[in-house]
Protein backbone atom coordinates (compact mmCIF):
# COMPACT_ATOMS: atom_id res chain seq x y z
CA UNK A 1 0.00 0.00 0.00
CA UNK A 2 1.27 3.40 -0.95
CA UNK A 3 1.52 5.36 2.23
CA UNK A 4 3.18 8.39 0.66
CA UNK A 5 1.35 11.55 1.62
CA UNK A 6 1.41 14.71 -0.43
CA UNK A 7 1.71 18.05 1.29
CA UNK A 8 -1.69 19.16 2.47
CA UNK A 9 -1.40 22.56 0.73
CA UNK A 10 -1.51 20.84 -2.68
CA UNK A 11 -5.05 19.68 -1.95
CA UNK A 12 -6.28 23.11 -0.98
CA UNK A 13 -8.61 25.02 -3.32
CA UNK A 14 -8.26 28.60 -4.55
CA UNK A 15 -8.24 31.23 -1.87
CA UNK A 16 -10.62 34.19 -2.04
CA UNK A 17 -7.70 36.42 -3.02
CA UNK A 18 -6.76 34.15 -5.90
CA UNK A 19 -10.36 33.97 -7.08
CA UNK A 20 -10.62 37.75 -6.93
CA UNK A 21 -7.47 38.10 -9.03
CA UNK A 22 -8.84 35.63 -11.60
CA UNK A 23 -12.14 37.53 -11.81
CA UNK A 24 -10.32 40.82 -12.30
CA UNK A 25 -8.25 39.33 -15.12
CA UNK A 26 -11.35 37.87 -16.80
CA UNK A 27 -13.16 41.22 -16.49
CA UNK A 28 -10.21 43.04 -18.07
CA UNK A 29 -10.09 40.56 -20.93
CA UNK A 30 -13.82 40.89 -21.58
CA UNK A 31 -13.62 44.67 -21.37
CA UNK A 32 -10.76 44.69 -23.84
CA UNK A 33 -12.89 42.68 -26.26
CA UNK A 34 -15.99 44.86 -25.90
CA UNK A 35 -14.29 48.08 -26.99
CA UNK A 36 -13.15 46.73 -30.37
CA UNK A 37 -16.56 45.12 -30.91
CA UNK A 38 -18.31 48.43 -30.23
CA UNK A 39 -15.95 50.27 -32.54
CA UNK A 40 -16.40 47.62 -35.21
CA UNK A 41 -20.20 47.92 -34.96
CA UNK A 42 -19.96 51.70 -35.30
CA UNK A 43 -17.79 51.38 -38.41
CA UNK A 44 -20.26 48.90 -39.88
CA UNK A 45 -23.19 51.27 -39.24
CA UNK A 46 -21.37 54.11 -40.98
CA UNK A 47 -20.61 51.89 -43.98
CA UNK A 48 -24.18 50.59 -44.14
CA UNK A 49 -25.62 54.11 -44.03
CA UNK A 50 -23.26 55.16 -46.82
CA UNK A 51 -24.38 52.19 -48.89
CA UNK A 52 -28.06 53.01 -48.31
CA UNK A 53 -27.49 56.64 -49.30
CA UNK A 54 -25.88 55.46 -52.54
CA UNK A 55 -28.99 53.38 -53.24
CA UNK A 56 -31.21 56.37 -52.49
CA UNK A 57 -29.23 58.52 -54.90
CA UNK A 58 -29.76 55.98 -57.68
CA UNK A 59 -33.45 55.66 -56.77
CA UNK A 60 -33.91 59.44 -57.03
CA UNK A 61 -32.23 59.50 -60.43
CA UNK A 62 -34.37 56.57 -61.54
CA UNK A 63 -37.54 58.29 -60.33
CA UNK A 64 -36.59 61.37 -62.37
CA UNK A 65 -35.98 59.28 -65.48
CA UNK A 66 -39.39 57.63 -65.15
CA UNK A 67 -41.42 60.67 -64.13
CA UNK A 68 -39.52 63.61 -65.59
CA UNK A 69 -39.23 65.20 -62.13
CA UNK A 70 -37.96 64.55 -58.62
CA UNK A 71 -40.33 63.38 -55.87
CA UNK A 72 -41.75 65.61 -53.16
CA UNK A 73 -41.02 64.93 -49.48
CA UNK A 74 -43.30 62.65 -47.47
CA UNK A 75 -45.35 64.42 -44.80
CA UNK A 76 -47.80 61.82 -43.45
CA UNK A 77 -46.94 61.01 -39.82
CA UNK A 78 -49.36 58.15 -39.15
CA UNK A 79 -47.83 54.73 -39.97
CA UNK A 80 -51.35 53.32 -40.37
CA UNK A 81 -52.13 55.71 -43.23
CA UNK A 82 -51.94 54.53 -46.83
CA UNK A 83 -50.00 57.73 -47.61
CA UNK A 84 -47.27 57.01 -45.07
CA UNK A 85 -43.91 57.05 -46.86
CA UNK A 86 -45.49 58.38 -50.08
CA UNK A 87 -44.53 61.73 -51.60
CA UNK A 88 -46.88 64.60 -50.80
CA UNK A 89 -47.31 66.91 -53.80
CA UNK A 90 -48.79 69.60 -51.56
CA UNK A 91 -45.76 69.83 -49.25
CA UNK A 92 -42.93 70.36 -51.73
CA UNK A 93 -40.28 72.98 -51.13
CA UNK A 94 -39.82 72.71 -47.38
CA UNK A 95 -37.51 70.06 -45.97
CA UNK A 96 -39.29 66.84 -45.08
CA UNK A 97 -38.70 63.12 -44.96
CA UNK A 98 -37.66 61.01 -47.91
CA UNK A 99 -40.66 59.31 -49.60
CA UNK A 100 -39.14 55.87 -49.21
CA UNK A 101 -42.17 53.98 -50.48
CA UNK A 102 -42.34 56.09 -53.63
CA UNK A 103 -38.66 55.30 -54.25
CA UNK A 104 -38.65 51.68 -53.08
CA UNK A 105 -35.84 52.16 -50.56
CA UNK A 106 -35.46 51.49 -46.85
CA UNK A 107 -37.10 54.05 -44.56
CA UNK A 108 -34.33 54.37 -41.94
CA UNK A 109 -30.55 54.52 -41.62
CA UNK A 110 -28.40 52.03 -39.69
CA UNK A 111 -29.19 53.68 -36.35
CA UNK A 112 -32.90 54.24 -36.87
CA UNK A 113 -36.01 52.60 -35.47
CA UNK A 114 -39.10 52.05 -37.59
CA UNK A 115 -42.16 53.85 -36.31
CA UNK A 116 -45.25 51.79 -35.51
CA UNK A 117 -47.56 54.45 -34.06
CA UNK A 118 -48.41 58.07 -34.66
CA UNK A 119 -46.55 60.37 -32.30
CA UNK A 120 -43.35 58.32 -32.18
CA UNK A 121 -40.15 60.20 -33.12
CA UNK A 122 -38.69 59.89 -36.61
CA UNK A 123 -35.46 58.41 -35.25
CA UNK A 124 -33.07 57.64 -38.09
CA UNK A 125 -35.44 58.60 -40.92
CA UNK A 126 -33.90 60.21 -44.00
CA UNK A 127 -34.23 63.98 -44.27
CA UNK A 128 -34.94 65.22 -47.79
CA UNK A 129 -35.03 68.53 -49.62
CA UNK A 130 -35.85 69.03 -53.31
CA UNK A 131 -35.42 72.15 -55.42
CA UNK A 132 -38.67 73.96 -56.25
CA UNK A 133 -38.08 73.85 -60.01
CA UNK A 134 -37.29 70.14 -60.14
CA UNK A 135 -40.30 68.79 -58.28
CA UNK A 136 -42.21 69.35 -61.50
CA UNK A 137 -41.42 68.22 -65.05
CA UNK A 138 -38.25 70.01 -66.13
CA UNK A 139 -36.19 70.55 -69.29
CA UNK A 140 -32.54 71.11 -70.17
CA UNK A 141 -33.10 74.83 -69.63
CA UNK A 142 -34.56 74.47 -66.14
CA UNK A 143 -32.33 76.15 -63.54
CA UNK A 144 -32.46 75.59 -59.76
CA UNK A 145 -34.59 78.11 -57.93
CA UNK A 146 -34.10 77.22 -54.27
CA UNK A 147 -30.46 78.21 -53.91
CA UNK A 148 -29.52 74.94 -52.23
CA UNK A 149 -25.88 74.67 -51.13
CA UNK A 150 -23.69 72.28 -49.13
CA UNK A 151 -20.77 73.36 -46.96
CA UNK A 152 -18.28 71.71 -44.61
CA UNK A 153 -17.79 72.31 -40.89
CA UNK A 154 -15.56 75.32 -41.63
CA UNK A 155 -18.15 76.94 -43.87
CA UNK A 156 -16.37 76.13 -47.13
CA UNK A 157 -18.93 75.63 -49.90
CA UNK A 158 -18.71 72.15 -51.43
CA UNK A 159 -21.18 72.66 -54.29
CA UNK A 160 -21.46 74.90 -57.30
CA UNK A 161 -23.74 77.90 -57.48
CA UNK A 162 -26.71 78.22 -59.86
CA UNK A 163 -27.32 77.08 -62.50
CA UNK A 164 -25.43 73.96 -61.39
CA UNK A 165 -26.30 73.98 -57.70
CA UNK A 166 -27.84 70.92 -55.97
CA UNK A 167 -31.39 69.99 -56.90
CA UNK A 168 -31.89 67.33 -54.19
CA UNK A 169 -30.34 66.69 -50.79
CA UNK A 170 -30.70 63.65 -48.51
CA UNK A 171 -29.07 63.13 -45.16
CA UNK A 172 -28.94 60.76 -42.20
CA UNK A 173 -28.81 62.23 -38.71
CA UNK A 174 -26.13 59.71 -37.75
CA UNK A 175 -25.52 57.94 -34.44
CA UNK A 176 -26.97 60.72 -32.26
CA UNK A 177 -30.26 60.70 -34.24
CA UNK A 178 -30.32 64.52 -34.41
CA UNK A 179 -29.57 67.00 -37.17
CA UNK A 180 -26.26 68.68 -36.36
CA UNK A 181 -24.43 71.83 -37.42
CA UNK A 182 -25.97 73.64 -40.34
CA UNK A 183 -28.48 70.82 -40.82
CA UNK A 184 -30.14 71.75 -37.52
CA UNK A 185 -31.29 75.00 -39.17
CA UNK A 186 -34.19 74.90 -41.63
CA UNK A 187 -32.87 76.86 -44.59
CA UNK A 188 -31.25 76.26 -47.99
CA UNK A 189 -27.73 75.58 -46.69
CA UNK A 190 -26.72 72.11 -45.55
CA UNK A 191 -23.60 70.55 -44.04
CA UNK A 192 -21.56 67.50 -45.02
CA UNK A 193 -18.07 66.18 -44.39
CA UNK A 194 -16.07 64.26 -41.83
CA UNK A 195 -17.60 63.67 -38.37
CA UNK A 196 -16.55 65.98 -35.54
CA UNK A 197 -17.39 66.19 -31.86
CA UNK A 198 -20.58 68.08 -32.71
CA UNK A 199 -21.42 66.70 -36.15
CA UNK A 200 -22.12 63.13 -37.27
CA UNK A 201 -24.64 63.51 -40.12
CA UNK A 202 -24.19 61.69 -43.44
CA UNK A 203 -25.28 63.71 -46.47
CA UNK A 204 -25.48 63.28 -50.24
CA UNK A 205 -26.69 65.62 -52.95
CA UNK A 206 -27.60 65.47 -56.62
CA UNK A 207 -26.33 68.33 -58.76
CA UNK A 208 -28.16 69.64 -61.80
CA UNK A 209 -25.46 68.43 -64.29
CA UNK A 210 -25.60 64.86 -63.00
CA UNK A 211 -29.40 64.80 -63.14
CA UNK A 212 -29.61 66.24 -66.65
CA UNK A 213 -26.84 63.92 -67.87
CA UNK A 214 -28.75 60.89 -66.56
CA UNK A 215 -31.94 62.11 -68.21
CA UNK A 216 -30.20 62.62 -71.55
CA UNK A 217 -28.53 59.19 -71.38
CA UNK A 218 -31.94 57.62 -70.74
CA UNK A 219 -33.47 59.43 -73.69
CA UNK A 220 -35.79 61.47 -71.48
CA UNK A 221 -34.32 64.78 -72.60
CA UNK A 222 -33.04 65.75 -76.06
Amino acid sequence: MNTHKYPSHLNDGFTLTELAIVLVIVALLIGGMLVPLSAQRDIQNHKETGRLLAEIREALLGFAVINGRLPCPASETNPASANYGIEDATACGAEGFLPWKSLGVTEIDAWGSKRTANGQPFAGYWHYRVDDNFRQVFSLNTAPGSGLAVQDVSGNVLTQAAPNSPVAIVYSTGPNLAADGQNAVTDATFQAGEPTDGFDDHLIWIGRPILLSRMVSAGRLP
